[in-house]
């Protein structure tokens, strides 16, 4: 084999692992979409639900694509809502959190629809409503990073956890 043909297999080598190295760096953490009909939790939070936006909430979800496969309105207690949360039990505002999910009625959803965990985290948007996208329920319905309006599940594993805590009976997520 000649120089210039090693020379072009190295490159082209070097090219391919730095392409995998680099892809994998710039999707860690992105969200992922599978192309599968999924289920994710939604959760309408005491901010919304006192303010009345629980209909304008649920009309854009379905306005979205959304099934709607249950739905209740529940008052959460502290142990659930901690186990909610359980991945922020080391955050420095994890009680301010658990207090305010506790401060009043939330509404919950099983959503359906493809992609949706990917989906719902995006049209729900940013955690701080003054950096979420103008079209995002939480800059439309939050106020603030804590009072933001809704919950969106992070991962499909997540979703799966959460749907479990509110639908035990629905573990088919």
């Amino acid at each position: 084999m000649n120089r210039r043909k090693l020379f072009t297999i190295v490159i082209v080598l070097a090219a391919s692992i730095a392409a995998a190295f680099f892809g994998y760096r710039f999707f860690m953490g992105k969200k992922l979409r599978t192309n599968a009909i999924e289920r994710t939790l939604a959760i309408i939070k005491p901010d919304a639900v006192r303010a009345r936006n629980t209909g304008k909430i649920i009309d854009r979800i379905e306005q979205e694509g959304y099934t709607i496969i249950d739905l209740k309105k529940v008052h959460l207690d502290r142990e659930p809502a901690e186990r909610l949360y359980q991945n922020e039990r080391k955050q420095s505002f994890f009680n301010g959190l658990v207090d305010f999910m506790t401060s009043g009625p939330i509404v919950v959803m099983i959503l359906e629809k493809m992609n949706a965990v990917a989906d719902w985290r995006d049209l729900v948007g940013e955690s701080n409503p003054k950096k979420a996208k103008q079209q995002s329920l939480r800059h439309q319905f939050g106020t603030d990073i804590r009072h933001n309006g809704v919950h969106a599940s992070d991962s499909h594993d997540e979703a799966i956890r959460e749907i479990k805590l509110f639908f035990a009976d629905r573990i088919k997520a």
